[in-house]
């Protein structure tokens, strides 16, 4: 079965996480490592006996400041998404704010894609009970697929209720196809499987049988990593909360070996593809 592989192109001090310490307007006084370990990714699937082909969620403001990016990722054959423009949770801006941002962002990665921008992804996937209006401004703004709303419980985000399949959303302005990340059902629980944190957290046997099972019930299943998850010898930030540390910093020595494992044991593509595929 095909799966859909995603990757939040975001530099490491752009994080949620880190949101409390680095502001927006200091952003460009920290050491930017996004392209290199961009790049990085993209060796890593050309590297395979199968070349990988992958959506890359853009932040605009990441797009905006390097222009080579986009293109270059584009050049590699890959979709371009968007993760809006200044990685800001959708729960602590305003209908308003939030329009411009997408908006914005999207404008931005038409331009130097040369492609038709149809998914987004909310910084921390924080689209949650109290902001299903984002969908509607999302179906207004040209977007045609969502890939935010986490299934699971969790303290930043998610929706515990969603489903965890490929599902249509209905809005005044038009239907989004939601792709909710990965989980698999516990003990009654939803536990989140699709990459992230949660691909350094846990040892690599268990991802691989949580995803093989989601692929029995015969559902295809999205894979999200970041850039800097790649990047051991990333400049450290001083001054982070311990929990936060602990997230970002765990096991990033094993990622790069884990990826190539598991792009190996499992067949993907193009968020933009499965949904094809899926009707």
């Amino acid at each position: 079965m095909q799966n859909a592989f995603s990757v939040d192109v975001e530099d490491y001090y752009q994080v949620g996480a880190f949101s409390r310490i680095i502001s927006f307007g200091d952003w460009g006084n920290w050491e930017s490592r996004v392209v290199a370990n961009t790049r990085r990714v993209l060796d890593i699937f050309d590297a395979l006996a199968e070349p990988v082909k992958a959506t890359f969620f853009v932040l605009g403001w990441v797009a905006e400041r390097y222009p080579e990016l986009v293109p270059e990722i584009v050049s590699r054959g890959h979709e371009i998404a968007s993760h809006g423009f200044c990685h800001r949770l959708v729960y602590e801006q305003t209908e308003s704010e939030f329009r411009e941002d997408v908006v914005r962002a999207r404008q931005i990665l038409i331009s130097q894609s040369g492609q038709e921008v149809i998914g987004f992804r909310a910084p921390s996937f924080s689209i949650v009970k109290r902001t299903s209006w984002a969908h509607e401004i999302l179906a207004e703004a040209g977007y045609k697929y969502d890939s935010s709303v986490f299934p699971i419980h969790h303290d930043l985000h998610g929706n515990a209720d969603a489903p965890r399949e490929i599902h249509t959303i209905e809005t005044v302005a038009g239907s989004i196809q939601e792709f909710p990340p990965a989980v698999v059902r516990y003990f009654g629980q939803n536990l989140p499987v699709s990459g992230g944190g949660y691909f350094r957290f846990f040892p690599y046997f268990v991802t691989k049988m949580c995803l093989r099972s989601v692929n029995k019930q015969d559902m295809p299943f999205v894979f999200y990593i970041h850039p800097w998850e790649l990047d051991p010898d990333q400049p450290r930030i001083p001054n982070a909360p311990l929990k936060s540390r602990f997230r970002h910093y765990l096991n990033l020595k094993r990622t790069s070996q884990r990826l190539t494992k598991l792009l190996n044991d499992f067949n993907f593509t193009t968020i933009k593809n499965i949904l094809h595929l899926h009707h």
